[in-house]
């Protein structure tokens, strides 16, 4: 152990960069052991969570680089979880569950816990992790309803700050009323177990680090990091043009025959600080599409990064430079109880709303509009088995294009989730996939063509159950950049090779056996002029299938070679 240090002191640089490699090292090993003993698919295959440590006053320190959804909220829900349980009412072994939608991430199924780390006898800092859980009840499989629900009672279990363990085991009387709530209580108990996993772990290395550091060194060297990573992210905002900005987007709807949803935003960049405040934007509405405000601002932090250093760590040092305003009562700043439970569907375009701003300002770091998603629940009893079952699925298409090349396909934008493998679905749920490809022509063209959609199709095997769809852009094309073509059109088909029916890009369902549901991606936008594109480009597209010669010709002006 080394001799601790007075904390007026500077941290030497080689010591102040294993401490701050090590903060980021505890933040992915937590990540890595939750995705190993999960249990849902969403987290064990979606890598649908978070994990992050902080430090006594519940500032972050670092988080994984897991998904970027709970990069607002983390700090939120910490801080919250120490104004209901200050250090005197807690103890080694204690940890902290919370799932309230205002607090958290905005919907119930991401449940987060708060471990304090103690060293000698007294609280240092906090191990912190945030799953997407299978369901949370109410009244949809998944707990992920737009239609239907018009206030936040309805969506399933809310949990506010309460102690879900004690002496380091799990309250089994707390863990009785959850898992009497759920569809799938094995899931969902085995993920609760597998985030205090996690959590042990990462509370285990912060507290080594303390012992061979030393407290006075450890706590001089978290002030000296956030300092610094506030003065870098400051300086790189001071190289944008400074001024107000504005850009705005459309969703197609909150459910089928509604209007759309205004996605407006007013961007002020100024003396190394960015304010993005989306008080333009439409009225909260009577579905769960509504954003509380610590969702919505994961999405500034995340495109700063992105625009700037996006491998400067994560931690309340960056987070100081920015801020998230929004009108109470608007949908990206709703008033409790709205429903939020479908909110997942709004990151996207949150994220190209700013994007649209950005790109003007910067476009040589610019990515046209991505193809966005499709979230998918299908939930009932699998035949086989007599057990209850949800399908999580998350199906992603492409990248738009950039300044230098093109779109890419199958990526998840905005979100490090990868797309569930074919065989993980089968195995688990009583369903079969027809396909799983690109859409040719969808692509948005360009001098850098966007990525392609894509489509998939997944049939139900077991007597009925109730489908639940996240998904949009079936009315609002993804936008190109610098002269750029919009991608094509999203749509979903039920029963695409029989009586095909279109379905909303939200939409609830009751399916019987035999129903195919076919999602189609939109495809991405495209960057410059199409008419700039490489023909042999042009020609490569065509032999790989991304582009037919109908459609080539349409956007390019290709002729086949004589």
């Amino acid at each position: 152990m080394t001799e601790a240090t007075r904390s007026n002191q500077p941290v030497d640089p080689i010591t102040l960069s294993v401490i701050w490699g090590g903060f980021v090292s505890i933040a992915e090993e937590m990540g890595t052991t939750l995705r190993q003993t999960a249990f849902s698919d969403a987290v064990r295959e979606g890598d649908d969570f978070s994990t992050a440590i902080f430090d006594r006053r519940g500032r972050m320190l670092a988080q994984g680089n897991f998904t970027p959804g709970h990069l607002g909220s983390m700090p939120h829900v910490v801080r919250s979880v120490m104004e209901y349980f200050p250090e005197e009412a807690l103890k080694p072994g204690d940890a902290v569950l919370v799932n309230d939608s205002a607090i958290g991430s905005g919907h119930y199924p991401d449940c987060f816990i708060v471990m304090p780390v103690w060293f000698e006898n007294h609280v240092v800092g906090y191990a912190t992790d945030i799953c997407h859980h299978a369901d949370m009840g109410g009244a949809v499989p998944g707990s992920q309803a737009i239609m239907g629900v018009t206030e936040a009672y309805q969506e399933g279990l809310r949990i506010l700050p309460v102690k879900i363990m004690r002496d380091g085991e799990f309250c089994e009387d707390i863990m009785r009323i959850i898992l009497g709530n759920v569809r799938v209580p094995n899931k969902v108990g085995g993920d609760l177990r597998a985030q205090a996993n996690a959590n042990y772990v990462g509370s285990q290395r912060l507290i080594r680090m303390y012992e061979q550091y030393g407290e006075d060194l450890m706590e001089a060297a978290i002030e000296e990091i956030l300092d610094r990573s506030e003065r870098r992210i400051r300086d790189l905002i001071r190289q944008m043009p400074e001024g107000v900005y504005e850009f705005e987007d459309f969703f197609d709807d909150s459910g089928p025959d509604t209007q759309p949803i205004r996605v407006h935003v007013q961007m002020e960049i100024k003396d190394g600080g960015i304010t993005a405040d989306f008080s333009k934007s439409s009225d909260q509405v009577p579905a769960g599409m509504n954003c509380y405000k610590t969702f919505t601002q994961c999405w500034l932090y995340f495109i700063v990064k992105a625009y700037t250093d996006a491998l400067l760590p994560q931690n309340d040092g960056v987070i100081r430079a920015l801020e998230v305003r929004g009108r109470e009562g608007s949908a990206f700043n709703p008033v409790y109880p709205a429903p939020s439970g479908g909110r997942a569907v709004a990151q996207i375009r949150i994220y190209e709303a700013m994007n649209g701003i950005l790109a003007n300002l910067l476009p040589d770091r610019a990515m046209a509009a991505f193809s966005h998603w499709t979230n998918i629940q299908m939930g009932g009893v699998d035949d086989r088995t007599g057990e209850p079952f949800i399908l999580y699925d998350v199906v992603f298409a492409g990248y738009g294009g950039q300044a230098m090349k093109d779109g890419i396909e199958a990526m998840s934008p905005v979100m490090n989730c990868p797309n569930i493998p074919v065989e993980v679905h089968e195995a688990h749920n009583p369903v079969l996939i027809h396909r799983v490809e690109f859409i040719p022509d969808s692509a948005g063209p360009g001098k850098f063509r966007g990525g392609c959609g894509l489509r998939k199709d997944i049939e139900l095997r077991t007597d009925s159950a109730t489908l639940n769809l996240l998904g949009d852009r079936h009315k609002f094309e993804p936008y190109g950049l610098s002269g750029g073509g919009s991608g094509k059109l999203a749509e979903t088909v039920l029963n695409p090779d029989g009586e095909a029916e279109p379905m909303s890009s939200k939409e609830r369902r009751a399916l019987k056996r035999g129903d195919i549901v076919s999602v189609r991606l939109s495809g991405a936008g495209g960057f410059g002029p199409a008419a700039e594109r490489d023909p042999a480009a042009v020609e490569r597209d065509i032999t790989e299938g991304y582009v037919t010669p109908e459609g080539a010709q349409e956007a390019y002006g290709w002729a086949p070679s004589s």
